[in-house]
């Protein structure tokens, strides 16, 4: 089982940056497709970036050119950059592992860290 912790939210004005971070633990050992999805207030929750298990990486449209997503093993720690952020990135930010690119079934979560993002 892995066990992943999410953290980085908070509030910025439009323009602004956030960098969320994604640490975990238990069986790490293993290489996992890892991935970030948000919700917002009303929405349902859409992938937002994605690693897979080779390294390759890929965003939602919305995103592309303002979010990089990131992995840095010896930490066990998944990084999404978040520049030129819009008040439409606001929403709970939630990290995602599985052994496949599986997207909203992936099989673990974290808790969700809240991004705010003010005209």
């Amino acid at each position: 089982r892995v066990k992943l912790v999410e953290s980085g939210g908070g509030s910025v004005q439009a323009g602004g940056s956030l960098r969320l971070s994604c640490e975990a633990s238990g069986e790490t050992y293993i290489r996992y497709c890892m991935a970030w999805f948000r919700e917002a207030p009303g929405k349902e929750r859409e992938g937002v970036a994605q690693v897979d298990t080779a390294g390759d990486t890929s965003y939602l449209n919305s995103v592309k050119g303002r979010f990089t997503i990131s992995l840095d093993n010896a930490k066990n720690t998944l990084y999404l950059q978040m520049d030129s952020l819009k008040p439409e990135d606001t929403g709970t930010y939630y990290c995602a592992a599985d052994r496949r690119c599986v997207g909203l079934g992936s099989d673990y979560w974290g808790q969700g860290t809240q991004v705010t993002v003010s005209s």
